[in-house]
């Protein structure tokens, strides 16, 4: 996806290596635990969590308009002036 947007392939590549290197451990009873590997996912509160969120929401953006334009996807009809909604996006702190 990123590649797909006009991100050179170092820009890609330190990006896979980032979610491939994280190490997390729990604390159990105020002691840690041996660290693991996840295997999915970021941590909660991770910086790069919503710039990720945006890179698959316009993934997700292309997606549905492509359906539109095949006429396998219809939006629903809001408001007074009927104005045609496909896709409704949130995240925190992103506009």
């Amino acid at each position: 996806m990123m590649g797909r947007l006009g991100f050179c392939e170092k820009w890609v590549q330190w990006i896979r290596a980032f979610l491939e290197s994280a190490t997390v451990s729990v604390l159990v009873n105020g002691s840690p635990t041996k660290e693991f590997k996840p295997t999915r996912g970021l941590g909660q509160g991770d910086l790069m969590a919503p710039f990720l969120f945006m890179i698959v929401a316009q993934g997700l953006a292309g997606l549905v308009k492509q359906a539109k334009r095949k006429n396998l996807l219809s939006g629903i009809k809001v408001g007074d002036k009927k104005v045609e909604v496909n896709l409704l996006q949130f995240v925190d702190d992103c506009m």
